[in-house]
């Protein structure tokens, strides 16, 4: 053995300069001790090396099991390019939303530019079409590196498919376990497909940043134009960004993603793939990009797809179907014609409110400009947006910068509270993003068929990009006097006349407690006088001391029992006498479901948005219909209606007919809490009901005059010119009515008919 590394030493020594190689001669030729012990470490050190990579070899023959399989019957890039998402279609047929997992387009190799597969190979894989999915050399040479100092990697393209397309199984830890199950799989790969197989897979499943996925996506998310038009430097770029997306990333770090872009198009020239001359003028341009993220929710209703998306996974997913992969076709109720009308309602009348608010609360004054959004829109132009509110609330401004997520990352990051506050009240742009979001006032609507329970017009917030909070099934918020129909019906069910009179001026109750209640008409009230009003004026005039003597005569369980039957089933509602002034909180969607009950003659109707369910072959897997329960008797539900229409005719809901003009048969409601907090108003037509929200996300934040901040002049903004534009539009059937009570005294007919004139002639009562 020894006389061999003689041997072998010897030939090595050979292209060594004489005077070096006569030392290590002299060093092999003498038997010293030292020289004994430093040939069986040697010897030691050869059999560990091969004991290791026998030991090593027997591990990965263990981890063969416990990689993909591919063969013939399970091919993983096939399944890859099967991968479909499912899509919501519209009640006519179009398509409004798709559900996947990530923004995907698979491309066939061919529609490529050669210059970027080019690229490809030369920077990640410069053997491609010469190993058989592991490149030993370069394993060899990135260790060497990165003993040096300088990490590399020494994944082949096709080990980094193995990753994209096997996530879970291959995994992505540094580990060695992780390194030979990838590299197994790729030679798996690597025997089953074709060299163009691979880069074709490989270049749709590379994760970019901001959800997109794959060459084509990536190219429209950077340049907004297709993988095919890429241009050469355009498609070093995205190449260079596979060395790490988020270092690299052309959006945040140009300059970053500009060198590596070069050192792309160095590697291209260093393998004979670009001119030099090439290189040193495209080396010195610019990095341009035109940047267009490609949203998952980039769809006409996004909140409503969210809800129908929930809904059909509910019955799906127990079925082995995946929304995001599967190609289910989803049937919505949505009526693409009315959810436009109705975003294009909320931005201009949201538009005009938020100016009302950034001006009133811009000045210590707070005066009431107008009674009109235009001369607020004006002013907003030479405003502080509220510069005093933000001045004058400063302890409720800490307390926002406490709940904040950037306070609690510093405090659990082991900074002080009071340094954390501090140092959070001195960082301008997080200051003025916390004032942005804190102060935009927001709102949801929703459109729903009585007759049929279909949601036809969906609402979430006013720009889903910046608040994905769904202001129209999410929220929870109390709705004022838009719960007070409910307390009438439960009032006529226990017996009580429409014509019975009651008390205009402020009453003390007593509470089953002994305790006494004097509840307060708000500025949303009507001035209709301290005397006697009948039941009808009550709710026409939204007086709260007609309300809290009926739930006091009543009780206040039956209220809440009306109000679930209606349509309130989803929130808790507190049985206590102040549930008569719509104190609990309650979603937007739940309020008019409850109307549209009452509209639809007492037929209660869940909510209908998806109506089939089919698989990617049209095969049915789930139909829904809302089948009718009967909540309210006709009678009671007719009277309702004909005590709502005075609301909108001569109360504090005519701001439908004077401002925006409504003549067909409609009754609503209108609604304010406490300090302006909420603005509310549902508007019922036979053919549809419509209810909208206005109010700020942080219920702290108010608006600022009573005018305003009353539902009967911010809410009814909202619906009253979404319903203006639906008649217009035809949408909305004018001439379709209500069935009307039968007349119980002449002096109800007479009532009835100069209602009946009023909304014949648009005619609104002092």
């Amino acid at each position: 053995m020894l006389e061999r590394i003689q041997t072998l030493g010897a030939k090595l020594l050979r292209p060594l300069p004489d005077r070096a190689a006569g030392y290590l001669r002299e060093l092999f030729g003498r038997p010293t001790p030292l020289l004994r012990r430093l040939r069986l470490a040697a010897l030691g050190g050869a059999l560990g090396a091969v004991g290791g990579a026998f030991a090593l070899a027997l591990y990965a023959l263990a981890l063969v099991p416990f990689t993909p399989t591919i063969d013939g019957r399970t091919d993983p890039v096939l399944a890859a390019r099967d991968v479909k998402p499912s899509v919501l279609l519209a009640a006519d047929g179009t398509v409004i939303a798709r559900f996947r997992r990530a923004n995907q387009e698979w491309i066939a190799l061919d529609r490529v530019p050669q210059h970027v597969i080019e690229a490809l190979i030369a920077t990640e894989d410069r053997r491609f079409y010469e190993h058989g999915g592991i490149d030993w050399q370069r394993i060899a040479s990135s260790a060497l590196h990165t003993l040096g100092g300088d990490r590399q990697g020494g994944s082949t393209i096709t080990q980094q498919l193995a990753r994209n397309l096997f996530p879970e199984q291959v995994g992505r830890s540094a580990t060695i376990t992780r390194k030979l199950k990838e590299m197994i799989t790729a030679l798996k790969i690597e025997a089953h497909y074709s060299k163009r197989q691979i880069l074709e897979s490989y270049l749709n499943s590379i994760p970019f940043l901001y959800n997109a996925v794959g060459i084509e996506m990536a190219s429209r998310t950077f340049f907004d134009k297709p993988a095919a038009k890429l241009d050469l430097l355009e498609g070093a770029t995205l190449i260079g960004m596979l060395k790490g997306t988020s270092t690299y990333n052309p959006v945040q770090n140009p300059e970053r993603a500009r060198a590596r872009r070069n050192v792309v198009l160095a590697q291209m020239v260093k393998y004979g793939r670009l001119p030099q001359k090439t290189y040193d003028i495209l080396a010195r341009r610019p990095l341009r990009i035109d940047f267009a993220r490609q949203d998952l929710d980039d769809n006409l209703a996004p909140h409503f797809a969210e809800a129908a998306r929930r809904i059909a996974a509910a019955f799906v997913e127990p079925l082995g179907f995946d929304l995001a992969t599967d190609g289910l076709v989803i049937q919505s109720t949505l009526d693409p014609r009315l959810q436009r009308l109705a975003e294009a309602a909320v931005a201009r009348e949201m538009d005009a409110l938020q100016a009302v608010a950034d001006v009133e609360w811009s000045a210590p004054g707070g005066r009431l400009l107008a009674t009109r959004t235009e001369p607020y829109v004006k002013a907003r132009a030479k405003a502080r947006p509220f510069a005093h509110w933000w001045t004058a609330h400063e302890d409720l401004v800490d307390g926002f910068i406490r709940e904040s997520p950037e306070y609690a990352q510093l405090v659990e990051a082991g900074v002080r509270k009071q340094d954390a506050l501090d140092r959070l009240r001195a960082d301008r742009a997080f200051m003025e993003a916390l004032r942005a979001r804190k102060t935009r006032l927001e709102a949801g609507l929703v459109a729903l068929e009585p007759a049929s329970g279909r949601v036809r017009a969906w609402v979430g917030s006013r720009d889903y990009a910046l608040d994905r909070y769904d202001h129209v099934q999410q929220a929870r918020r109390q709705p004022g006097s838009t719960f007070k129909p409910f307390v009438y019906g439960a009032a006529l069910e226990a017996g009580i006349s429409p014509t019975r009179s009651f008390t205009a001026s402020r009453v003390a109750l007593r509470l089953p407690n002994g305790e006494k209640w004097k509840p307060r008409d708000s500025g949303e009230a009507s001035d209709s006088g301290d005397g006697a009003l009948t039941l009808v004026d009550g709710l026409v005039y939204s007086r709260n001391t007609v309300a809290a003597q009926l739930v006091n005569e009543i009780g206040a369980r039956p209220v809440a029992d009306f109000a679930r039957r209606a349509g309130v089933r989803a929130s808790e509602l507190d049985v206590v006498p102040s549930l008569a002034l719509g104190t609990s909180p309650v979603s937007l969607l739940e309020m008019v479901s409850g109307y549209a009950t009452i509209a639809s003659l007492g037929g209660y109707r869940t909510p209908l948005l998806v109506t089939r369910v089919t698989d990617r072959n049209g095969v049915v897997l789930a139909q829904f219909d809302a089948q009718p329960e009967a909540a309210v008797k006709p009678e009671v539900a007719i009277e309702l209606i004909d005590m709502m229409r005075g609301v909108v005719d001569r109360g504090t809901g005519r701001a439908v007919r004077e401002i925006w003009g409504l003549r067909g048969d409609v009754a609503g409601k209108t609604g304010t809490t406490q300090n302006n907090s909420d603005g509310w108003f549902i508007l019922m037509h036979p053919q549809l009901a419509v209810g909208a929200w206005v109010g700020f996300n942080d219920p702290r934040v108010t608006l600022r005059s009573d005018y305003w901040g009353q539902g009967g002049h911010n809410a009814v903004n909202l619906v009253g010119d979404f319903m203006a534009q639906a008649m217009s539009a035809g949408k909305v059937d004018t001439q379709a009515e209500f069935p009307r009570p039968p007349a119980a005294d002449l002096p109800a007919v007479f009532a009835r008919i100069g209602s009946a004139l009023r909304r014949w002639f648009g005619i609104g009562a002092d």
